[in-house]
């Protein structure tokens, strides 16, 4: 027996590897590249940007790897930025910030959208959440915009993970038709007609038809957005001094330079923004409803190439020896899916058939939904990363999809298929060797650049 579990470890370790071999097979052979346009980098749920958890050393794209760095010197010398945006704002809102924070200007989060979410404290123009696009012309000393040149004449790559796949696309769709409410005050994203900035998307592991785990962690914990604002409250995450900051301005929940924590936390107690009634942060957008209401106005355009890529870290289960997790599983049915043993440790209790350590809370990986009135959701769902679904990632339900065939196709998703046995955050590099992750970007790359 010890020796089937050992020859069955090496066997899929081996099929990783090759996995990975086989993009940097594919990216070595790619053609000469017919551009070198600016690659922008944007985070999921929760992520971070470069000027967060310094000190430390981890970044979100790549964890103690470098993978902006990499990508800059590979094959050439490539521009590459990586954007910060809220952590657990709305696409919407984090939309604007990618657009402001790119191109320069303060952020403007729309007249009519504002009155719409006004009950929970929205704020259309917080002060100074702003960029400066001309570092000799900087009053304020703001954080410089990453690539104030971009429009249609110098345009962008966007290479995204998780709910930053989901951000990108409300981007495009607002840069190139403007706000589906009409008039939001005259803010430039919202005037539409910007064709051609963005020449590809591409989206690593993002829910664009939701994540069951939104419902399976709120069916488990059903205050969790209240607790998670009572953190913030305690910790005065938000504020300029934060180590991780939520980025939350819009909301008026950010420590002011003046305000003393004690008064901030006072202020922000019970915010309104952390009620599961707000449909104007990523915990409604994150689910399966919330991304079909995304989906119902965010469409695929015509003018831009879009590249997904999947990932999955379960197993069907199975008697024994399927590189499971087997202290949190130990009795399986093959009728569902489970963690496997090398899936990041915080991901593992929810991903499989129950949620550990409740018995009556169903996970992942045997979550359904059959309220007629709301998604539906089968056991195709059941395969997951740990995070999301691995048939969310292929690129929202609805819209133009196919599998790529070596030939892009502009105005439709071109899924390049999953990575077997890497859990959500292994395909940001978060806890394995860069020889395993670096030839993920080989390979995107590769296309990219022949684009």
């Amino acid at each position: 027996m010890a020796f089937a579990r050992k020859a069955w470890k090496q066997a899929a370790q081996f099929l990783a590897k090759a996995t990975v071999a086989l993009s940097a097979l594919l990216a070595g052979s790619a053609a000469v590249a017919a551009n070198n346009d600016p690659i922008v980098l944007v985070h999921g749920f929760l992520g971070f940007g470069p000027n967060e958890l310094q000190g430390t050393n981890f970044k979100y794209w790549g964890g103690f790897n470098d993978i902006e760095g990499h990508m800059r010197s590979y094959n050439g010398t490539h521009q590459v930025y990586t954007a910060s945006v809220g952590p657990v704002s709305s696409n919407w809102d984090r939309a604007v910030e990618l657009y402001y924070q790119i191109k320069g200007g303060c952020a403007d989060y729309g007249a009519k959208r504002t009155a719409q979410f006004a009950a929970y404290g929205k704020i259309q123009k917080p002060a100074g959440k702003c960029w400066a696009a001309d570092p000799n012309n900087n009053p304020n000393h703001y954080p410089l915009a990453l690539y104030p040149s971009w429009d249609a004449a110098h345009p962008v790559h966007f290479v995204a993970h998780s709910q930053g796949g989901q951000t990108v696309r409300t981007l495009i769709q607002l840069l190139e038709n403007g706000s589906p409410n009409g008039d939001e005050g005259g803010g430039a994203l919202y005037t539409g007609g910007k064709i051609g900035w963005v020449k590809s998307a591409t989206t690593i592991s993002t829910p664009h038809d939701g994540t069951t785990l939104r419902d399976v962690v709120i069916d488990y914990v059903p205050n969790v957005a209240d607790w998670l604002g009572k953190i913030v409250e305690v910790a005065g995450l938000g504020g300029s001094s934060a180590l991780y900051g939520f980025d939350l301005e819009q909301y008026g929940l950010a420590q002011g330079p003046s305000e003393s924590l004690a008064d901030f936390i006072n202020r922000t107690q019970g915010a309104p923004f952390w009620s599961l009634s707000n449909h104007d942060a990523a915990q409604w957008d994150l689910g399966p409803d919330g991304a079909k209401q995304l989906n119902s106005w965010v469409k695929t355009s015509p003018n831009v190439y879009y590249f997904s890529v999947g990932s999955k870290a379960t197993e069907q289960g199975s008697f024994c020896c399927n590189g499971t997790d087997r202290l949190i599983a130990p009795f399986q049915s093959s009728s569902y899916q489970y963690a496997r043993d090398d899936m990041i440790f915080f991901t593992k209790n929810t991903a499989g058939e129950w949620v550990v350590p409740s018995l009556f809370t169903r996970g992942m990986g045997s979550y359904t939904q059959t309220d007629p009135s709301r998604v539906l959701i089968d056991s195709s769902w059941f395969p997951n990363d740990g995070v999301v679904n691995t048939i969310s990632m292929r690129g929202p339900k609805g819209q133009n999809l196919r599998n790529f065939d070596g030939t892009p196709v502009r105005g439709a998703w071109n899924y390049l298929g999953y990575y077997n046995q890497y859990d959500h955050f292994d395909v940001i590099g978060w806890l394995r060797s860069s020889s395993e992750v670096y030839p993920i970007y080989h390979y995107l790359t590769s296309i990219l650049y022949g684009l």
